[in-house]
């Protein structure tokens, strides 16, 4: 006896996941608790309930035990939400993406700084500004310590941070403000009479250097343990902020590396600054979460961009730097 005709046989069909399913899943296994997923999606707890089972159907298997005393993931609802996570953050986002594409650039972006923001950054702020008015900027200061944990915490969307950048959650956009550092000390400090310095000469000096939690790597790009040449260079004390970095230096309890603009903009009586030769330069970049990349954050690295190749152009013209008033530059 023959078989059915090819033509006639028919596959199992595989059942459809619902977005909405996958959502009310992963809210449940962060919250564990049916009240508050359905306070979080703004459903019944009993929609929860019916969006879990429905999941559970369609996967045919349990993804949690729920008793009288406590909600729990099964193993295999352990694994579903490691495998989940990322390719639903991942869809929410390609997802966001198109509605800011199709919408235009809307709603706030927050950027974070360094030190002061200076003229560059605020012309790529006025710059964009002028092309999205439907988006709206905010400008917080980012602690000298801790330049990336902003940008993780998602209370920013951009940074404008101090180079080095070795992250690997992080993107570096585009990189400008080159400025030769100069060292800050008290006008009491036996260098204080120089008019300039080698980086061989830190060895007199102990640097005051970021804290923690900015990485070991950053903070030594700014407070060097050692000259080119090798030999060690004091460590003094650490600091959470500029200010207070500049204040214990105008108290004679080391000296501080800065670049240029930084020195010029918080020159004060009780301190100077001393050029130092020997050293790279003080640079600065945009950086932003690669998870987070929207609209947003595009058209205004696009702006900054822009504005740092109209100051290299300025600068090729007129053989100096576009005059600053301000700095975020901080090193």
């Amino acid at each position: 006896m023959s078989g059915p005709h090819p033509a006639t046989t028919r596959a199992t069909p595989t059942p459809g996941l619902e977005l909405r399913e996958l959502e009310c899943f992963l809210v449940l296994s962060e919250e564990l608790h049916f009240g508050r997923t359905g306070e979080r999606l703004y459903v019944s707890q009993s929609r929860v309930s019916q969006l879990l089972r429905s999941l559970e159907s369609r996967i045919g298997a349990r993804l949690v035990d729920r008793t009288s005393r406590r909600v729990r993931l099964t193993p295999l609802g352990e694994e579903f939400r490691t495998s989940l996570r990322p390719a639903y953050d991942a869809l929410r986002a390609t997802v966001e993406r198109a509605r800011s594409a199709a919408r235009g650039i809307e709603g706030r972006l927050t950027i974070g700084f360094q030190g002061t923001a200076d003229d560059r950054i605020m012309q790529a702020i006025d710059a964009f500004q002028a092309r999205h008015p439907g988006c709206a900027t905010e400008i917080v200061e980012i602690p000298l310590c801790d330049p990336f944990g902003a940008l993780r915490r998602g209370t920013v969307d951009v940074a404008v941070t101090l180079l080095p950048v070795a992250e690997p959650d992080l993107t570096l956009g585009p990189v400008f403000s080159a400025q030769q550092q100069t060292l800050a000390l008290s006008v009491r400090h036996p260098l204080a009479s120089r008019t300039a310095l080698t980086a061989e000469e830190l060895t007199a000096v102990a640097l005051i250097s970021p804290d923690g939690p900015a990485p070991a790597y950053w903070r030594a790009a700014h407070a060097p343990a050692a000259t080119p040449q090798g030999r060690v260079i004091p460590a003094g004390p650490r600091v959470s902020t500029l200010q207070e970095g500049l204040t214990l230096t105008a108290a004679g309890r080391g000296g501080m590396l800065l670049c240029r603009p930084t020195a010029d903009y918080h020159g004060r009586r009780d301190l100077v600054f001393v050029p130092v030769t020997g050293l790279p330069d003080s640079v600065l970049g945009l950086v932003h979460h690669t998870a987070r990349e929207t609209a947003r954050v595009r058209a205004f690295r696009t702006a900054v961009t822009e504005s740092a190749a109209d100051e290299a152009e300025v600068t090729a013209a007129t053989g100096r730097a576009t005059p600053t008033n301000a700095a975020a530059d901080v090193s």
